[in-house]
């Protein structure tokens, strides 16, 4: 495996984690909300739901090299 492949794979796998806790105070807002719910709620719910999707992706690049 190429360092740069495993760049790849490490920052994949590094920005859901990175959006859950350091943008934290960028998004702590009860105005918009999404869906009724507020938006905090809404972006950590997004992330985390999204998470599977890094981990995959970072799993395929690997997987191709």
């Amino acid at each position: 495996m190429t360092p740069a492949v495993r760049f790849t794979q490490v920052a994949l796998a590094a920005i859901p984690p990175i959006m859950l806790t350091l943008a934290i105070p960028f998004v702590n807002r009860e105005e918009p909300r999404v869906l009724g719910f507020p938006f905090l709620l809404a972006w950590m719910v997004f992330w985390v739901a999204v998470t599977p999707l890094f981990l995959l992706a970072a799993d395929r690049v690997g997987r191709n090299t």
